[in-house]
């Protein structure tokens, strides 16, 4: 499926106005992803699970501020974790946070770069 028939196809299954509750709902997800570590970490799982180890390296932070970063996106739903044995895996929940945080990223390349935009 190519990211525009994702995208209408998002968009066709969500087509009514949304509701106060709805729109709370979405700023709540856009807060939870305000902090550049969260975003990244949110990136980061867009392209597969991984544990908090694998996760900290990644973005250059100490291990117990990821654990921290990750607690609050789990309890915001918007990662989720698993047990491996001794391993906590995260992963997202759906295609959904996927697509949001890749073209989110995608819309800050261009004005980052200057890149013409695109539909």
């Amino acid at each position: 499926m190519s990211p525009s028939d994702a995208l209408s196809s998002a968009t066709s299954a969500h087509q009514q106005t949304p509701g106060a509750r709805e729109l709370m709902a979405a700023a709540r997800v856009f807060a939870m992803l305000a902090d550049p570590t969260r975003l990244h970490l949110v990136w980061l799982l867009s392209h597969g699970e991984s544990d908090v180890t694998a996760l900290a390296e990644a973005v250059g932070a100490a291990r117990p501020s990821v654990s921290q970063h990750l607690a609050k996106l789990r309890l915001g739903g918007l990662v989720e974790s698993r047990k491996e044995g001794r391993r906590v895996v995260y992963s997202l929940p759906d295609g959904h946070m996927k697509r949001m945080v890749l073209e989110a990223v995608s819309h800050a390349d261009h004005q980052v770069t200057g890149e013409p935009w695109h539909d």
